[in-house]
């Protein structure tokens, strides 16, 4: 029967761990990883990293030797026939699976060998039944769009009700067309491992009812880190998906084993490609014969992948020397899994609340490797019993150099479950703007998606506590009290403007407004602030310091009396290209020479923040070519005009302060120099419900209109840095690409972290002789263009970039 080898509680499971085998992993790692020096890598479940002599030898087996396409009888060509029939029959051994009762099919990943019987299953007369777990992996719940029809089983006793109706329906059974019932062996969200008796006992059923349901394992989860047993072709599988490369790291490469008595549904597939026939005609008489001699001569359409089966060849020999077999890698990572789920069940709170809400079947134990894979799924709450942003936990991951998943985990049915997401909520989420790895992940209270941890084979125990840490050392609260206690409400406290930027293009450098010039507000913030963006050439999407971190070094000003945006590169640009670059800030190109760079008439489509977004683009080969050069990657400068036609809005990651009223901005009654459009139309007034519903008008800001920091707040921050490492520079505002720097003005004493306290702020015109009281030193630029006495602006919520 198809098993897993494991052992079955913990005692057991630590004793399995060979004496001085993390010891040999810090070896392997160091010799043969060298892409996971000073990484902690928890993400095996998606892809497991490739050891070194793999490449190495893979690239000496392909200089030393010419493979020819197999279709051919020339020496090179048959030279790669045996190969793959040899690796083929190697990977069936690895499975113990008996070449004279399966076959193996070589496809793309396991997604695309589920894609393949589900092509065959369609092109039945009648169509199929479809049956899947809620557990299933996003690829296979996709087959049931081809399906006649389908049912998603919920929990496992439905699937035992199911098939024990189907045992005692006899003739009355209900499944007159073909069906397929599919399911995974190990969830890919956390690791529940579903029973493979369920195999043996559909195939009874199905003989006792007369009915021809077949069954699809996908075992691509389970194989990175344990053995599956098909050596009883009776208890086996029908139809085995799976991919080599989260097994070994490379090549890219999956499988489709075949029990050779479940073939004939596949036969009736109508496609044929290269190599799958013997004859073909296409002209007066149309006919065709397919290949006989086996499953996978009829299935594997096309020239394989030769050079991928010729390095799984090796990846066979290097994983067998490196790590033994698979049972020895099971008990490996069961250790450590088991080492990691109860270091994070029990970091606690300072008032007892648990930190981690992990998401673990109550039939699933991590002492018992054959209930429970290697992996962990979870999310965060705070000291408030409050969910923690999981966008926010992966960026400062990152810092650390901690790397995991989060999100959907392409897991529909188990995140839905496990976060009683009703199918409405999904809806409401996704038409709120919710998208899979998109950074608003925190909808109505509750969260949409998961953070998982997964190990591999060359984990060790530096991972386990490596992340145990970073969760204690941010998101442990070990005070849970208030950082300030001191409000400033009715205190004879003031602040004025210590500095004032924007930052005119996304994610490059600030530029901070002379002293004494006066800005304009407007409801989307400050006029120029984030109003370009680069765009990449072929996705049109936004980028962002985050993954191109030389965009740091492109700072941009604004140049009134010229009328451009001048864009500076302190980086090394090739000699043929300026380091400086200037656009017009005007879209109306007549006071410029033709060869100026000028921007598209057209509106065309572009996505920032996850957002859709219209922009216009610069079609200057001049532009194109010195961001190119500048970030190594072909992008071009694009403009998101403000007005009403803003399709972007405020996002909240954490409930209003209070109930908030709209930004109000005194308009100028002059043109601002040079404005794009030449004179902006004012922005309609936001009503509160439009307020309530965070429907704020923003640029291509991440979060909202305008952000501001305090010095006080900024300088204890460096204070703790200074603490806990002496030699750590201090961390300048312009970390926190702030909008508002505000100080508080002499003799008052510090008071940081007040500002978590504010429901609004009010600006004085200190050059009104009626306001020159309110604050002791005069601001240094002006926060409208027009003179008002004052002005109000909402605190709408904390900013995510000062929580870390």
């Amino acid at each position: 029967m198809a098993t897993i080898n494991t052992s079955n509680d913990g005692a057991h499971l630590q004793a399995a761990v060979p004496p001085g085998y993390s010891d040999t992993i810090d070896n392997i790692r160091f010799e043969e990883y060298p892409m996971l020096k000073d990484t902690v890598y928890l993400d095996h479940a998606g892809i497991t990293p490739y050891p070194k002599s793999l490449i190495e030898q893979s690239s000496k087996q392909l200089m030393q030797n010419l493979f020819g396409n197999p279709h051919s009888n020339s020496p090179s060509s048959q030279l790669s026939t045996r190969h793959i029939e040899d690796v083929r029959l190697r990977a069936l051994r690895f499975l113990k699976a008996d070449p004279e009762f399966f076959d193996l099919v070589f496809v793309a990943n396991a997604t695309a060998g589920i894609k393949l019987v589900m092509e065959a299953f369609r092109e039945h007369k009648e169509g199929f039944w479809y049956g899947y777990h809620r557990d299933a992996h996003t690829s296979l719940i996709g087959v049931r769009e081809a399906a006649s029809e389908h049912r998603c089983f919920g929990e496992d006793e439905e699937v035992n009700n199911w098939m024990q109706d189907l045992s005692a329906s006899g003739a009355a059974c209900h499944h007159r067309r073909i069906g397929l019932f599919a399911y995974p062996v190990q969830s890919n969200l956390n690791g529940r491992r579903l029973p493979l008796s369920w195999l043996g006992r559909l195939r009874f059923a199905c003989q006792s009812c007369n009915c021809n349901v077949y069954s699809l394992l996908d075992a691509a989860s389970l194989l990175s880190t344990s053995p599956l047993n098909l050596s009883d072709p009776s208890q086996a599988p029908d139809y085995t998906v799976f991919s080599f490369h989260k097994i070994f790291g490379f090549p890219d490469l999956g499988a489709l084993v075949i029990r050779k008595e479940s073939g004939l549904p596949l036969a009736t597939r109508k496609y044929f490609g290269g190599g799958t026939v013997e004859s073909v005609t296409c002209t007066s008489e149309i006919w065709h014969i397919r290949k006989q001699d086996s499953l996978h001569d009829q299935l594997e359409d096309g020239t394989l992948p030769i050079h991928s089966i010729m390095a799984l060849g090796t990846a066979f020999d290097i994983h067998k020397q490196l790590y033994g077999s698979l049972e020895r890698i099971s008990s490996h990572t069961s250790f450590l899994s088991n080492r990691l789920y109860e270091c994070l069940s029990s970091l606690r709170h300072a008032n007892g609340l648990p930190v981690c809400v992990i998401y673990k079947n109550t039939t699933s134990s991590y002492h018992d490797s054959s209930t429970q894979g290697p992996i962990i799924a979870f999310n965060i709450r705070n000291s408030n019993d409050q969910w923690v942003s999981n966008a926010e936990v992966e960026k400062l991951a990152a810092i650390r150099n901690i790397q995991f998943r989060t999100g959907g985990l392409c897991n529909p049915g188990g995140v839905a479950s496990f976060l009683a997401l009703e199918p409405q909520d999904v809806r409401r989420n996704f038409l709120a703007g919710q998208r899979c790895g998109n950074e608003n992940d925190i909808r109505g209270g509750r969260p949409t998606g998961i953070i998982r941890l997964s190990l591999g084979a060359m984990s060790n125990m530096h991972d386990v506590t490596a992340m145990t840490r970073f969760i204690e050392e941010f998101f442990v609260d070990h005070q849970c009290q208030p950082r300030s206690g001191i409000s400033l409400s009715g205190a004879n406290v003031d602040f004025y403007v210590e500095t004032l930027s924007i930052y005119p293009i996304k994610s490059c450098g600030g530029w901070q407004i002379p002293s004494g010039l006066a800005w304009d507000v407007r409801a989307e913030g400050l006029a120029w602030d984030r109003e370009w963006c680069l765009i990449h050439q072929g996705t049109r999407a936004a980028l962002s310091q985050k993954r191109i971190p030389q965009m740091v070094l492109l700072h941009p000003s604004i140049d009134f009396e010229n009328g451009i945006l001048r864009v500076r590169y302190d980086g090394k640009l090739p000699p043929s290209i300026p380091n400086v670059i200037t656009v017009p800030l005007s879209s109306d190109s007549a006071p410029f020479e033709d060869s100026r760079p000028q921007c598209s008439k057209a509106l065309c489509p572009s996505r920032v923040c996850g957002d859709s977004v219209s922009a216009y683009t610069y079609t200057s080969p001049d532009i194109a070519t010195f961001f190119t050069a500048a970030l190594s990657t072909p992008c071009t400068l694009a403009r998101f005009p403000p007005g009403p036609s803003s399709t972007r809005h405020s996002k909240f990651h954490s409930p209003p302060l209070r109930h908030q009223t709209p930004i109000q901005s005194p308009r100028s009654e002059q043109p601002i120099p040079g404005a794009f459009p030449p004179t902006p139309p004012p922005s309609p007034p936001l009503p509160d419900s439009t307020i309530n519903q965070n429907k704020l008008p923003i640029l291509l800001s991440n979060e909202s209109p305008i952000l501001t920091i305090s010095r006080s707040s900024l300088d204890r921050l460096n204070e703790t840095i200074a603490l806990k490492s002496p030699q750590a520079k201090p961390a300048p505002a312009s970390v926190f690409r702030a909008n508002i720097v505000l100080a508080q003005s002499p003799p008052a004493p510090p008071v940081p972290y007040d500002e978590d306290n504010w429901s609004s702020l009010t600006f004085l015109n200190t050059s009104d002789p009626e306001s020159s009281d309110a604050s002791i030193d005069p601001p240094p630029s002006s926060l409208s263009s027009s003179s008002p006495k004052s002005m109000d602006l909402d605190v709408l919520a904390p900013c995510r970039r000062c929580q870390m």
